[in-house]
């Protein structure tokens, strides 16, 4: 696919340069397009999403996707998403989230070979690679079955080992459950068990830069074992900003978005919340004579 002349692409090898990681999560992509809730056109929305990252006047270097690629974790959800993200010209890297399905994942994409770094089959999808600048680590708490996530003992002796393998590279932690509350009841009964042992590990290693995930269709951060731990927006529908624990279950067709984490050497990395859609031209604050419109 040929990409619109204003994208500036970034130079993934060129460490003094900066280095942009697109991410995005929570896809519940179903098969032949069809809706979500009986509402939702969330394969719609992800093209809409790949039009706005395609427009940008960066293209990204990296897309990576946070959880929940697609509804039910069944091949035929996995080879439609597949297709779509065909229309990205950059490297793509998946994590599972709890409505997707290891073993399914695995035989649609066997090309993306990180996604057996860690074993085959229902194995968890632990894997670090190398991105530009930074080091990407997938680190995947998801349990068959669940709707939460946890925390498993070997997992977390395979992320403090991957991390002490490269202890100066800035880093970002990838999962898809975020490992604190968030205020959102039904959303926090489903979170991350034993998170406070993640946050020990992360703290002994100040070259995460982020901790980054998805799960609750909204952009929240928090201060997180000395670093920031933070979830992305969903490309269709948002999960409702209700912080009554006792909160009914629900969403809203918010403004979609996704985030964009820019590694620059001389400022470090910087996320931006971007949102997606055409929103319209770009318009200039000052006239041809460089004053301020009025």
């Amino acid at each position: 696919m040929t990409v619109a002349t204003p994208n500036t692409p970034n130079t993934p090898d060129a460490l003094g340069k900066p280095y942009l990681v697109a991410q995005i999560t929570d896809l519940h992509i179903k098969a032949g397009g069809k809706l979500s809730y009986r509402r939702v056109d969330t394969a719609g929305a992800l093209h809409a999403l790949i039009d706005t990252i395609l427009a940008a006047p960066q293209l990204a270097d990296i897309v990576v996707v946070t959880g929940d690629l697609v509804d039910f974790g069944d091949e035929h959800e996995y080879r439609f998403l597949r297709d779509i993200l065909q229309r990205l010209p950059m490297p793509v890297k998946l994590l599972p989230g709890n409505h997707d399905h290891r073993t399914s994942l695995r035989r649609v994409f066997p090309d993306h070979d990180y996604l057996f770094e860690a074993g085959d089959g229902e194995a968890p999808m632990h894997y670090a690679i190398d991105a530009g600048p930074l080091r990407l680590i997938g680190f995947d708490c998801t349990q068959p079955g669940q709707p939460g996530g946890r925390v498993q003992p070997d997992g977390l002796a395979w992320l403090d080992a991957t991390l002490n393998a490269a202890p100066v590279r800035p880093t970002l932690v990838m999962l898809h459950h975020p490992p604190f509350h968030t205020g959102i009841g039904h959303m926090d009964v489903q979170g991350l068990d034993n998170a406070a042992a993640l946050e020990a590990v992360i703290a002994r290693h100040p070259q995460v830069e982020r901790v980054i995930c998805g799960h609750l269709h909204r952009h929240i951060t928090r201060r997180f074992g000395g670093t920031i731990a933070m979830t992305a927006p969903g490309p269709a529908h948002q999960v409702a900003l209700d912080l009554d624990p006792q909160a009914a279950s629900r969403f809203r067709m918010e403004p979609p978005g996704y985030l964009l984490h820019w590694w620059h050497p001389s400022h470090g990395l910087v996320t931006h919340l971007a949102a997606s859609g055409d929103h319209g031209p770009l318009h200039p604050f000052f006239d041809a004579d460089g004053r301020l419109i009025d």
